[in-house]
């Protein structure tokens, strides 16, 4: 019998973690079969911070290395730096990650053009420790740390990293997606790709972000969250590309 379709060799055997609806197993997905694909499972290293995405070293079949919260940036740049020519590296990170304590690390990095991948997971909120207010998080959105929801007065408005990073002329390409349904599925399939495929030539810092749903955190059924964030994250967090001043050859 023909095989139509098979867990990617990307992937481990390992059972995922994540909460019912959470969708970060279909952004594991994505990132594996972009590695199968490209034929660069065997010469990638992936950075896995702090935060729900901390157990993606169990994951990911490529090679995997831990990185201090908020600092995958950083580790990702000593090991590209150090690793022999044609090394990919990639990191992937939620918000509380990237857009709080690791701010400056991402900055850093885009800035001086490091030669990396970065997956950049945006649920609005802190998803393993509680669901306490984000950089992310949306005005009005309720949280543990913001019950009567966040307000501009208090918190400033919601980060917007795409529109940040592509500023940097070491961000080559910056796009932001969603994993919602199949026709967003695959445009962020298409992105993570692309993001590999430049590192490949050495072309800069490449930056994917994806818009992602925290049920369990958000009180909401998987399906409602998927409704809310179409209804409120996609109109603050507009989908498309922010920065792409490189050519795939």
């Amino acid at each position: 019998m023909a095989i139509v379709y098979q867990k990617s060799k990307g992937l481990t055997d390992k059972e995922l973690h994540y909460c019912p609806g959470c969708t970060h197993g279909i952004v594991h997905k994505l990132v594996a079969e972009t590695l199968e694909e490209l034929g660069i499972i065997g010469t990638t290293i992936g950075v896995a911070p702090v935060g729900c995405s901390v157990f993606a070293y169990d994951y990911f079949s490529c090679d995997m290395h831990g990185a201090a919260h908020g600092r995958a940036p950083a580790v990702a740049t000593g090991i590209k730096r150090v690793s022999p020519p044609g090394t990919t590296v990639f990191t992937y990170q939620g918000d509380g990650d990237l857009a709080a304590i690791g701010t400056a690390e991402i900055v850093q990095a885009a800035m001086r053009g490091e030669k990396i991948t970065v997956i950049f997971i945006n649920n609005a909120i802190y998803g393993m420790t509680g669901g306490q207010m984000a950089p992310t998080t949306l005005i009005g959105q309720k949280t543990t740390t913001s019950p009567l929801g966040r307000t501009k007065e208090h918190a400033g408005m919601p980060i917007k990293m795409c529109e940040l990073l592509s500023t940097l002329d070491g961000c080559v390409y910056a796009e932001r997606v969603c994993v919602t349904d199949i026709p967003n599925l695959n445009k962020a399939k298409k992105a993570i790709r692309k993001a590999f495929e430049l590192q490949q030539q050495n072309a800069g810092l490449t930056f994917v972000e994806v818009l992602a749903a925290c049920p369990t955190n958000w009180g909401k059924p998987p399906i409602k969250a998927v409704e809310w964030l179409k209804e409120n994250m996609i109109p603050y967090y507009p989908l498309g590309v922010y920065k792409d001043s490189a050519e795939v050859k």
